[in-house]
């Protein structure tokens, strides 16, 4: 595994219904996850990443490509890259390594933000990736983004 993409996206969220805030920088740490995101009290997803890619065929489906990728609540968007379905794969982020633990499945605030999105981000795990935090650091928008099988 040794393609690379590219960090397209950076946002958080304060608490669970909060609005998501974009940024172009942030830390994000193996205690924490991501700065100031309310994820970081989750054992097991303390970081989510999603594929722009997805997101476009997921809006598409639903014939609603104004959305934008924030609808999805993620804190990370890759682009570039195919993301791996293996629980123990990694994502290198710049310096930041993450490790998936699993599939972000999709909820009913899909569906509340726009008919139909929350199965169209069903299938082939459209709607991203949850990860724990191997190596913590600072990424930006632009960082590259390189996949390795899990160690």
């Amino acid at each position: 595994m040794n393609p690379t993409g590219t960090l397209a996206g950076i946002a958080r969220k304060a608490a669970p219904k909060a609005i998501v805030e974009p940024l172009e920088r942030i830390s994000i740490s193996v205690e924490r996850g991501i700065e100031g995101d309310f994820r970081g009290k989750h054992r097991k997803r303390k970081v989510t990443v999603m594929r722009l890619e997805d997101w476009h065929a997921a809006c598409h489906d639903i014939n609603r490509p104004d959305l934008p990728w924030t609808t999805r609540r993620a804190n990370l968007l890759v682009t570039g890259i195919t993301l791996p379905h293996h629980v123990g794969d990694h994502i290198h982020i710049g310096d930041v390594i993450l490790q998936i633990t699993g599939e972000t499945e999709p909820c009913q605030r899909m569906e509340q933000a726009a008919a139909g999105l929350e199965a169209a981000l069903r299938p082939g795990w459209r709607g991203g990736v949850t990860c724990l935090v191997v190596r913590g650091g600072e990424i930006a928008l632009d960082d590259p983004v390189s996949l390795a099988a899990a160690p």
